[in-house]
């Protein structure tokens, strides 16, 4: 079916990330400790493996910011819009986060932040699952 399914993906222009009333000022340097910018996602952090959320930290946040809402998607998803793996707000503005800190399905993370519902209707962590045969997926984590 994935390989069915390999020429049909959601696309990068339809992340959270590209819509203008979702656009900020500066740049927030977003990075992880468990995998380089642009490299495949370990398999601990997705269905192939422990399924835990990955460790994140973030600098750089613009003067005058009130709050940060971290939201991962895959763009390469099979479906109309990218499948959402997690949204998290009330993060604090110079922080990071813990391995596995956003829970599969308690709806809060590690210090009081709100984790909202993923695009399987639960509140936090949804490991990543791509359909066998679809190929290489990215996955945006944007702050």
């Amino acid at each position: 079916l994935g390989k069915a399914l390999s020429p049909f993906r959601a696309g990068a222009d339809k992340l959270a990330i590209v819509r203008p009333e979702l656009a900020g000022e500066g740049v927030i340097h977003l990075a992880s400790p468990a995998f380089a910018n642009g490299a495949r996602l370990p398999d601990r952090f997705t269905a192939d493996g422990e399924g835990i959320s990955p460790p994140l930290f973030w600098t750089g946040v613009p003067e005058g910011t009130a709050r940060l809402v971290l939201i991962v998607e895959d763009p390469d998803a099979p479906t109309p819009q990218p499948v959402v793996h997690a949204i998290v707000w009330g993060l604090p503005l110079d922080g990071d986060l813990k391995e596995g800190d956003i829970a599969p399905d308690d709806g809060s993370g590690p210090d009081g932040e709100d984790v909202g519902r993923n695009s399987r209707f639960v509140e936090g962590w949804l490991p990543p699952d791509p359909p066998n045969g679809h190929g290489e997926h990215n996955y945006a984590f944007q702050l």
